[in-house]
């Protein structure tokens, strides 16, 4: 269950001043949506939470995934939080080792992709801008 608040009363259109939200009760598994479950779990906040100025997704993939599409983007930035597990992250044509509590930084341009190691890989990601920007790239780890 969602909740929201604010210090003053609401009117049509405005924003509250704060929203707590559950990923795993609130926000849809959007993986499921498009078939990618059940190797991949991704459920995208900006909304449910009311962001304006950014978003995050929480992304899980199971164990051994394989790296496939990736993504760029327009004009937003994005920082990979690893939360749990391993993998490995490809950045246009370097790959890259990633373990628990790793940090990775992307500008817009860059394209990039996430494969998980024998244990899954759990990330926490965060865009800085406008979203709805993002252009998909498939067989990116075959090129």
């Amino acid at each position: 269950m969602s909740r929201c608040g604010t210090r003053r009363l609401a009117t049509v259109g405005e924003v509250a001043d704060w929203s707590i939200v559950n990923l795993k009760d609130d926000v849809e598994d959007s993986a499921e949506r498009f078939g990618l479950a059940p190797d991949l779990e991704a459920r995208f906040g900006r909304r449910a939470l009311g962001l304006e100025g950014g978003g995050f997704s929480y992304q899980r993939y199971a164990p051994s995934v394989s790296g496939t599409a990736a993504h760029r983007h327009r004009a937003q930035e994005e920082v990979y939080v690893v939360l749990s597990g391993s993998g490995r992250v490809k950045l246009d044509d370097e790959v890259h080792e990633l373990r628990q509590w790793d940090v990775v930084r992307v500008a817009p341009s860059v394209a990039r992709g996430f494969a998980s190691g024998p244990d899954g890989l759990e990330l926490l990601a965060i865009g800085f801008g406008e979203g709805g920007d993002a252009e998909m790239i498939d067989e990116f780890w075959t090129a």
